[in-house]
């Protein structure tokens, strides 16, 4: 059992009362969370469902949370471009980010006037910890007159000092609205190898990878293949370039969703983070998921328990440095002008 589920299951009882008023939940959930879990993870959801209200709170959950999270506490799910965009219609007075810490820092620039909690502070990005706001200046004077677009998997920091962000979703969209011959895209390098395929634009990088996408290698693919040959197989653009040539279908998280809901495929593979596969089965269920996946260690570190003791305590307050905090969101309220 998981260290702070138990935590959690010690501190909250699953009661008479507390089964009855998580019945509606589970009502909801139950294809998703098996009974045998429930009496663990009611307790929780309860005190979460109860703090918030209190609070006037409202949880935004990454498509990479797990399913107690995804499916049982949060208002808003989605991928980075999804939240960052949703972040803006919020109407409460507290947020929660379940996610990693840029996204936090996203939902505050945002929205600076709300409190913006993280339930876990060291909820990391190797990728965002790839690069600095120096690295980007340093750039910009290595590279005069070149415009720069960062993913917005980067910190405020680095935000501060770029032109524009962008997203898996919509990067190319984003790079070809520069009108530019050359493209600083930074800082996944195979995201921008795998745009610098599909446009003229010239695109320049800088050495940043994911720690769950790299590792995927074209040999997995065919593995795939080789096992479950009607298998459709949809790759991250964050994966390296010949993961996505071997691949049916690449795209964001969200785009990966859509494709499974419009296309029905008899069964897919989701080569990203291992908890796609288990929330977007609930709108997928003629879908069989192969679970080939690797999973996000900065993510897992958001629980049950830490969310309902960040709302408790009102710990774990998001602030943004005001020197930085003007340019980095006019960066990110670009890309949402621009897509």
């Amino acid at each position: 059992m998981n260290v702070a589920v138990q935590k959690a299951v010690e501190e909250f009882e699953f009661t008479a009362e507390v089964a009855e008023r998580m019945q509606p939940v589970y009502e909801r959930v139950k294809e998703h969370i098996s009974a045998e879990e429930w009496p663990v993870i009611a307790p929780y959801v309860d005190e979460i469902l109860r703090l918030k209200k209190e609070r006037n709170a409202v949880i935004l959950a990454h498509n990479y949370q797990t399913r107690d999270i995804f499916h049982c506490v949060s208002d808003i799910v989605g991928d980075s471009l999804a939240l960052a965009v949703k972040a803006k219609e919020v109407d409460a007075d507290v947020m929660v980010v379940c996610g990693v810490h840029f996204m936090a820092e996203t939902a505050k620039l945002l929205n600076p006037s709300k409190k913006v909690l993280i339930p876990d502070p060291e909820a990391g990005c190797s990728l965002a910890e790839s690069i600095t706001g120096a690295d980007v200046q340093k750039l910009r004077e290595d590279n005069p007159g070149v415009p720069i677009c960062t993913y917005v998997n980067t910190s405020a920091d680095v935000k501060a000092y770029v032109d524009i962000c962008c997203t898996s979703a919509n990067a190319k969209q984003i790079v070809e609205s520069l009108d530019s011959d050359k493209v600083l895209l930074i800082p996944d390098q195979f995201l921008a190898a795998n745009v610098a395929k599909t446009t003229d634009v010239e695109i320049l990088t800088w050495a940043g990878q994911c720690e769950v996408h790299e590792l995927y290698k074209k040999e997995d693919i065919e593995q795939i293949r080789k096992d479950y040959p009607e298998c459709v197989i949809l790759a991250h653009p964050e994966c390296p370039p010949d993961v996505l040539d071997a691949a049916d279908f690449s795209g964001s998280t969200t785009g990966m969703a859509d494709f499974v809901k419009e296309k029905k495929p008899e069964m897919a593979a989701l080569i990203t983070e291992c908890s796609m596969s288990d929330n977007i089965r609930a709108d997928c269920p003629d879908t069989e998921f192969i679970m080939s996946c690797s999973m996000c260690p900065h993510m897992k570190k958001i629980t049950l328990q830490k969310i309902v003791d960040c709302l408790r305590d009102m710990s774990n307050e998001v602030f943004v440095d005001e020197a930085i905090a003007e340019p980095a969101r006019a960066s990110i309220e670009a890309m949402i002008d621009a897509s």
